[in-house]
């Protein structure tokens, strides 16, 4: 029987040297940290610095959060990672009644700027690496970031981290966006041009592939739509004027790490030598810096089973392995127990020291990729180079990711991706140990962490007391600067930021822009 990878390409049961006959090395892999960067972004790797051990984090309320983050610090994380309730996800206040039944519980509550103070209180802001897992209200989380670190006395200018900031594969596999795809990207522009001259050490945007795969995607598929993303990412910050090597050194990537190890590496190998062409061939870079594909990953939460859930510390450490052993900047474990509900404190405890053993009690730091010549990897890193190319020319024969999108290309492309797998599961064929193989009967009782309901009652109350003692004039004034920035061509950012300090809440903001821009309702909804 013929064996094939995640994402349909042949496995052979034996690579040798005739596999790579034709494989020129100087071409295609190059030094580690030079073109075009196959073996890495950086000539040392991790022999002289480990990747940032991040833990993704947040629920109920900013309080709670910030307990969380402590706890986190103490054990040892190197960078912070936050998560956002679906409300402010959305760009609405947890008082919003879109919001009932979902304040605090994918994730903290953002409201206002308090409860930005309240997430980072105690914690250095220009000592530590901050992610934030937000794409439609990127730009306001990020503004009230920014004033709480000012606040702190922080300058701007050193401020290091990274907004998602992804609005188009929301369109393709997530769903948590708030305006149609064309003044979605103006957003990201903005943004890209904001931080350029504010905060220049900051990444921009994560173009993520994650969701996509979480959704289905194939490995191939992850990459391909990721890139094609980016492409556009590029073309429509070039389009408002800015030069590619102004912003492209602060972009970045956000992948899935999969328990198919090989493909995986292969898989980040192909997307970095492929983004460095696209970027000096098509766009014309010449930073160096412009054509690195930097990237965090997260282990696959849609891999972990509720079934058994200590078996997913194994998994969990199989797919760590294969993000460290591809050359991730930043990485994320998931927790034994997320298909259960929130981490408790000792899930997530373990999956940090996950990464710590693999940092300090491997050999995988004492040398510049492991597995550079390995005759298996650099034939699937060509076979899977090939087939994402061919899928992103598709894409560019439909005039672009945001055409394709439009179309429904990416989210039919990974439905039926989704289909075979969900298929093949259920038909034996894929084997899920725990789900449809070695399954047990004795499973232990297990209660979850929950999130106090009351939560939505409590951030209300303080909406109130904010609206209450601001001053509302000034507020309406700030708000109708953003809804006319927003109908103008100018940047919107720095009126948001202005409203913001205002005393104006995330959803007041999200609402001024929804009232030029509108909201986004797919083809296929009513």
């Amino acid at each position: 029987m013929e064996l094939s990878s995640e994402s349909g390409l042949p496995i052979a049961p034996v690579y040798d040297q005739g596999t790579l006959a034709d494989f020129n090395a100087e071409v295609k892999l190059g030094k580690p940290g030079d073109y075009p960067f196959t073996r890495g972004v950086h000539p040392g790797m991790y022999t002289k610095r480990p990747w940032t051990i991040r833990q993704y984090a947040g629920f109920s309320t900013a309080s709670d959060s910030n307990k969380r983050y402590h706890q986190l610090i103490r054990n040892g994380t190197t960078g912070l990672s936050v998560a956002f309730d679906l409300p402010t996800q959305m760009g609405y206040d947890s008082d919003a009644p879109q919001s009932h039944g979902e304040v605090g519980k994918v994730g903290v509550a953002i409201d206002s700027l308090d409860d930005m103070r309240t997430l980072f209180d105690g914690i250095p802001l220009d000592q530590v690496s901050t992610s934030m897992t937000i794409n439609a209200p990127a730009a306001v989380l990020l503004l009230m970031y920014q004033a709480v670190a000012e606040e702190q006395g922080a300058d701007p200018r050193t401020l290091r981290g990274t907004i998602q900031n992804d609005i188009l594969k929301e369109y393709i596999a997530r769903g948590t966006y708030i305006y149609p795809p064309r003044p979605s990207l103006r957003l990201v522009a903005d943004t890209f041009a904001y931080c350029e001259s504010q905060l220049p050490r900051w990444n921009t945007i994560s173009i993520s592939g994650y969701h996509m795969a979480e959704a289905g995607a194939t490995p191939v598929q992850e990459i391909a739509f990721t890139l094609a993303n980016a492409k556009e990412y590029v073309s429509a910050a070039v389009k408002s004027g800015l030069g590619v090597d102004e912003f492209a050194p602060r972009l970045s990537f956000f992948f899935v790490a999969r328990t198919t190890l090989l493909e995986e590496v292969a898989k980040f190998r192909a997307a970095r030598r492929m983004w460095a062409r696209i970027m000096r061939d098509e766009f014309g870079a010449r930073d160096p810096r412009s054509q690195m594909l930097r990237f965090h990953t997260q282990t696959a939460g849609v891999q972990l089973t509720a079934q058994q859930k200590e078996v997913n510390l194994a998994r969990v450490t199989i797919q760590a392995l294969a993000a460290v052993l591809g050359g991730t900047q930043s990485l994320h474990t998931n927790s034994y127990d997320e298909a259960i509900a929130l981490p408790s404190e000792k899930a997530a405890r373990l999956a940090l020291r996950t990464q710590q053993v693999i940092a300090a009690e491997t050999d995988l730091t004492k040398t510049v990729d492991p597995f550079a010549g390995s005759y298996a990897v650099e034939s699937m890193t060509d076979d899977i180079e090939a087939a994402a190319a061919g899928l992103m020319g598709r894409i560019d024969d439909m005039g672009g990711a945001l055409a394709a999108i439009e179309q429904g290309f990416q989210k039919s492309e990974i439905e039926r991706s989704a289909y075979q797998v969900a298929r093949q599961t259920d038909e034996g064929e894929r084997v899920i140990v725990g789900v449809n193989r070695y399954t047990a009967d004795d499973e232990e009782p297990y209660e979850p962490l929950r999130v106090d309901p009351g939560i939505e009652e409590a951030q209300a109350r303080v909406l109130q007391r904010i609206r209450r003692d601001r001053d509302s004039a000034a507020v309406r004034k700030h708000a109708d600067e953003v809804r006319a920035a927003a109908e103008g061509a100018g940047n919107v950012l720095p009126p948001v930021r202005d409203a913001l300090r205002a005393g104006a809440t995330l959803g007041e903001v999200c609402d001024a822009l929804r009232e030029v821009w509108g909201v986004y309702r797919p083809p296929d909804v009513p």
